[in-house]
């Protein structure tokens, strides 16, 4: 499933910054079986934890798990978000270069696969990685922001694909909320604590 999500934001990007209208036909189509590995996962642990009835660090594996999935699948919805919006301009000429965004993209890439290779390895260093690395995001999102708004003060006709453009630099903001929540996941998965006064930003958002 983390295989999947990262591919899903890489092809995701391409689409983007190439309009290639057949990558972003894939990242939809990727999204079903993102969704497909999630509902097995979730059954998988949901049998463990009836039948095997694990206890303390095994439970707290198999429960980070389950958090962890929830936010993979979201990750896959968004880069799926991506891939629509990169449909819909595919046929019309960039107002801006995308370097600041095409950036956004392989940064959040680095944190979802740092965030689940962090799960496979028990490695609690990469986890707490992933936590800094999402102020490098937001600081790319607030780049492109000011970008987008100085654009469209200078032409209001740059409006409708500044307005797309900043919602697919957000959807590539909130995955590296995502990542985010993964690597607190894992760190609670290794140790038993959770800093609960760092709230997953993803709670703190209306989605």
């Amino acid at each position: 499933m983390g295989s999947m999500i990262e591919k899903s934001i890489e092809k995701s990007v391409v689409a983007l910054v190439t309009q290639n209208v057949e990558k972003a036909k894939d990242v939809i189509a990727f999204d079903a079986e993102i969704d497909r590995q999630e509902r097995e996962i979730e059954s998988l642990c949901m049998k463990l934890l009836l039948q095997q009835q694990p206890v303390a660090r095994d439970l707290r594996l198999i429960s980070s798990a389950l958090k962890m999935i929830t936010d993979m699948e979201r990750i896959g919805d968004q880069s799926a978000d991506i891939a629509e919006l990169a449909l819909m301009m595919a046929d019309k000429p960039y107002i801006k270069d995308l370097k600041h965004i095409s950036q956004m993209g392989q940064e959040t890439m680095v944190m979802v696969v740092s965030s689940v290779d962090a799960f496979v390895e028990k490695d609690l260093e990469k986890a707490k990685e992933v936590l800094a690395h999402d102020d490098l995001v937001d600081d790319l999102f607030d780049e492109v922001k000011k970008e987008l708004i100085e654009l469209i003060h200078q032409n209001m006709e740059n409006g409708e694909q500044a307005t797309d453009l900043l919602m697919i630099a957000k959807y590539f903001e909130r995955i590296g909320d995502h990542a985010t929540n993964i690597a607190e996941w894992v760190i609670y998965s290794i140790t038993g604590e959770h800093d609960f006064s760092l709230k997953s930003k993803e709670n703190e958002k209306v989605m």
